[in-house]
């Protein structure tokens, strides 16, 4: 038996399926991944995640109802939460982001990747050129 695909995931994929509007063939092939592997993402996502979707509601995009099933709906993906010393957020991951002009949100994601040795799966279009400078394989929509 194969090995089970893992990736580490950014909120940016997460979010586009909370909205119908923001889905697209890319965070749909990422999903589909979850199906044979798993995602691991850092402490800070279910922060961004939590974050986004509230303000979706009080935007009125989303009602506390939606928001309340497509956490339910994460809840039963195969994503892990990797907790994160205070003392690597405040050296490694400050110094990748002050090194690539990043926020320490999107380092702490590189910053994953880089100490798994696995794929990153983001929309974000200066992320992924930053992860692939860093040796980071970045998941296209094509890769299985």
């Amino acid at each position: 038996m194969a090995a089970r695909a893992i990736f580490v995931m950014d909120a940016s994929v997460t979010l586009a399926w909370a909205f119908e509007d923001e889905t697209t063939p890319y965070t749909e092939r990422i999903l589909d991944r979850l199906t044979q592997g798993r995602a691991v993402v850092p402490a800070i996502w279910p922060l961004e995640v939590g974050n986004a979707l509230v303000v979706a509601e009080r935007r009125g995009r989303l009602k506390e109802a939606d928001t309340v099933r497509f956490l339910n709906l994460l809840r039963q993906l195969p994503i892990v939460v990797e907790a994160e010393a205070t003392e690597r957020v405040f050296s490694e991951v400050v110094r990748l982001a002050r090194e690539h002009h990043l926020s320490t949100y999107d380092a702490s994601y590189l910053d994953l990747a880089m100490r798994l040795g696995v794929p990153l799966a983001t929309q974000d279009e200066n992320l992924r050129r930053i992860a692939a400078r860093c040796g980071v394989k970045v998941v296209q929509a094509g890769t299985p």
